[in-house]
């Protein structure tokens, strides 16, 4: 697969761009109907990188609908029933898509990102050696790096501006910003999420160490998950048969790229760095093993 196989871009103009964020390009349908593209751009602290990832987006949208699909029972879900065919009837501009369009139903979207950790690592991990704890919840002592945590923890943030940096809050927060109801609703729909994913997942080979989900509401208040869910984008993978507390395991998300651009003068502001094509190849070969282990394709 050759950077001539990615999509930076999408180009459709027969429908209105309402948003064209750091991986995906929502078009307006019509009133209740969104088509959202997920791009094979790819941002690393939270900057776009200058190059794509050969199939990335087809890779997150099918893993999206996968886990959709399993995870209705859970929570509905913004997957509508109308047929891309409908909304994008050029064959060619449907080719150029590939697997990378969705069609959903247009939702008020939340404005908090829902973090679930059942890991120790990353943010997570500096913030429990400054303060015992992650996001103002305590955790026992003497816990190292990648350990399991006694029960997965949800430490949602704000939602930030592309080139922005997104702010973890607390509970109390996310109450005052959607209300209680719909905060605990969040809060209970993420975790089951998570422990119900992270089971099927280990059963397949690969340990959700954290994820992040995005929910929205409907006219009537009901509560749908939306943007993507449980992909290497969102979530940090890592093979079962490697994981080692003590260590940070290798993954099969975009930890790689983040890894390889920690050894880079870069301050993490834009422009991003150019990427060594050994990285571009290794990274979309990564995506493509996490979708297999967990689908079967």
């Amino acid at each position: 697969m050759t950077q001539s196989n990615a999509l930076f871009e999408s180009s459709l103009p027969h429908l209105q761009l309402l948003n064209r964020g750091k991986v995906r390009d929502i078009y307006a349908v019509d009133s209740g109907l969104l088509l959202i593209v997920t791009s094979d751009r790819l941002s690393a602290f939270d900057v776009v990188l200058p190059q794509p990832i050969p199939g990335k987006g087809e890779v997150l949208t099918r893993l999206s609908q996968f886990w959709f699909e399993r995870m209705a029972a859970v929570i509905p879900n913004h997957v509508a029933a109308t047929p891309l065919e409908q909304v994008v009837p050029d064959a060619d501009q449907r080719r150029a898509l590939g697997d990378r369009a969705l069609v959903a139903r247009r939702l008020q979207p939340l404005p908090v990102e829902a973090i679930v950790r059942g890991y120790l690592i990353g943010s997570g991990w500096k913030d429990y050696q400054q303060s015992g704890g992650v996001c103002g919840i305590r955790l026992p002592r003497g816990l190292v790096l990648a350990d399991q945590l006694p029960e997965p923890i949800y430490t949602p943030s704000t939602k930030a501006a592309i080139g922005a940096h997104d702010e973890n809050i607390d509970f109390s927060k996310t109450v005052e910003l959607l209300g209680e109801k719909t905060a605990k609703q969040v809060r209970d729909a993420s975790l089951r999420l998570y422990s119900e994913a992270a089971s099927f997942a280990k059963h397949k080979g690969i340990i959700i160490a954290d994820t992040k989900f995005e929910f929205g509401l409907d006219d009537e208040g009901q509560l749908y998950l939306i943007d993507e869910a449980l992909t290497p984008d969102s979530s940090r993978f890592w093979p079962a048969d490697q994981y080692r507390p003590g260590i940070s395991p290798p993954s099969f998300d975009k930890q790689f790229v983040r890894d390889y651009l920690e050894t880079l003068a870069w301050d993490k502001k834009a422009p991003a760095p150019e990427l060594p094509d050994e990285i571009i190849r290794r990274t979309a070969e990564k995506y493509r093993e996490a979708e297999a282990r967990l689908t079967g394709r």
